[in-house]
């Protein structure tokens, strides 16, 4: 069988559960198989023939049947397995380096922010999360494979949460200054919105050891439908309920995190939110304090109030691709490189700090947040103290072009390249020059930018665009949509609401 389809980037995800709309094909015989190829892998890969493997989930409705049809093909290959149960993905890595448990490799049964139905694996060594030439090579591998079918085996327990919990606290007590002191946020009040993911942990084995009341919190109890709302920090509704939330509890902070807790927001005591480019700027703000001139890598789509923030707190932005991953490749290359980059961000919420492995940790952000928070607080100020200065443009929107094509990457190349001609060839249009995807560029006339780029995975054309004027969006449209007119192979249909 040909396995290739479930690759999505640098992890694995598919449709784990039938609907009436869609048919499985993230099966418990594929995982199994999976789960086969990566022992063989991960026995290359560490000169062994006796491996380790830590797995966890979220609290999918799919999520302990994928791990125990995983864990079935990983035994048949020879690994040691221990379940960990419910778990984040970030624990996951943890499990590798941690003193004391530091699994050859590792596992989390995960479709991130995707609707219940989906699932998937991300896979861990104490190197990092794998990339796409490995999920290529496994996946390959699962196919090829005759004779591994499931077999049920009954899995060693391991109780690693409350250990990794303890490692995000003991991280907020030292950069609080408070070993001594095992509370320091005595008397602060702080909502959590698990969003019935796995985050419920935070408010319950971070917060409150630390001494913080979490009374207001909401959605800590995991439920893999995800009944009160997306579990996406990004969606609009989701950050409205946990402000609601804030307010309602009168809290110092609020907190949200996506399923498998690699990523998070915040919004502050008057519910304003802290999210995509200004949470990437408060991060910034903390880590060049430390390290001034540190280079600070985020994604495609950030703002232009953004790079003059982090050049004015005196770092260096580099605007990369999206994608975390790449994000996160480009940090570490850098640094090995010799350069000084001490933070890797994308407006996703995920956020990596060399500090931690550069490993996007949702919770341990939150952490460094914490640690602000109680700083400022003994100031007389807010968390918002940290990002005075930046400035947020008038008018945003992003709009997508379907490719209703089968071969969507070619037509989207070929879109890419006779726009950026015309553009060039504009009068009005001035194309940035160092870019890493797509297509961005800035409209003097409009006060504003544009970026126009493909989709890592999906047959669409993600559309950004930004203005400092009222206004400005709808010109900046009207002259794209233009410049597009005539093109094969897209729809511009979804642009027309704009014009």
């Amino acid at each position: 069988m040909d396995y290739s389809g479930l690759q999505n980037g640098s992890d694995v995800r598919g449709i784990a559960v039938d609907t009436e709309s869609s048919r499985a094909n993230l099966t418990v015989e594929a995982a199994t198989r999976i789960g086969y190829a990566f022992a063989e892998y991960l026995m290359r890969q560490k000169g062994k023939e006796q491996i380790r493997v830590a797995l966890g989930r979220d609290p999918r409705i799919s999520g302990e049947k994928l791990l125990d049809a995983i864990a079935s093909g990983l035994i048949q290959a020879g690994a040691e397995v221990n379940d960990i149960m419910l778990a984040s993905t970030p624990a996951m890595f943890m499990s590798t380096v941690l003193e004391g448990f530091e699994f050859d490799g590792s596992v989390m049964v995960t479709a991130s922010h995707l609707p219940f139905d989906r699932n998937g694996f991300k896979f861990f060594t104490c190197d990092g999360g794998y990339e796409k030439k490995d999920i290529a090579e496994i996946l390959k591998r699962a196919g090829e494979l005759e004779s591994v079918t499931y077999k049920h085996f009954e899995l060693k327990k391991l109780e690693f949460m409350p250990v990794y919990a303890e490692y995000i606290c003991n991280k907020v007590r030292q950069g609080a200054n408070a070993e001594s002191y095992m509370k320091p946020l005595d008397g602060y009040k702080i909502v959590v919105d698990a969003a019935n993911g796995g985050g419920g942990f935070f408010a319950n084995s971070v917060l409150v050891p630390l001494g913080a009341d979490v009374s207001g919190s909401i959605y800590l109890e995991p439920d893999g439908h995800f009944p009160n709302h997306s579990p996406n920090p990004e969606q609009e509704e989701a950050m409205e309920q946990l402000a609601k939330a804030t307010l309602a509890a009168k809290a110092d902070l609020g907190i949200i995190f996506d399923p498998d807790v690699d990523r998070a927001a915040v919004v502050l005591s008057d519910g304003r939110e802290i999210n995509r480019n200004k949470l990437i700027a408060m991060m910034a703000d903390i880590v060049l304090r430390d390290v001034p001139g540190s280079i600070i890598v985020t994604d495609s789509i950030t703002s232009t109030g953004l790079a003059k923030f982090i050049a004015e707190r005196g770092g260096v932005h580099r605007r990369f691709r999206r994608g975390y991953r790449n994000v996160i490749n480009e940090a570490i290359r850098l640094n090995n490189e010799g350069y000084e980059c001490l933070l890797a961000m994308e407006t996703s919420g995920h956020g990596a700090l060399r500090e931690n492995y550069f490993l996007d940790d949702g919770a341990y952000i939150v952490a460094k947040l914490l640690i602000e928070l109680a700083r400022v607080k003994s100031q007389g100020k807010t968390l918002e103290s940290l990002i005075d200065g930046l400035s947020e443009p008038a008018e945003a929107t992003e709009v997508r072009f379907k490719l209703p094509v089968d071969d969507f990457k070619a037509v989207g190349k070929n879109v890419l390249d006779i726009f950026t001609e015309r553009c060039i060839r504009s009068d009005k249009i001035v194309p940035e020059k160092e870019n890493y995807e797509g297509i961005r560029a800035n409209v003097p006339e409009f006060d504003g930018w544009f970026l126009l780029r493909m989709s890592l995975h999906d047959p669409v054309m993600p559309l950004n665009i930004e203005s400092d004027s009222v206004g400005g969006v709808r010109q900046i449209a009207k002259l794209i949509y233009g410049l597009l007119d005539g093109i094969e192979g897209i729809d511009t249909e979804s642009l027309k609401k704009l014009l």
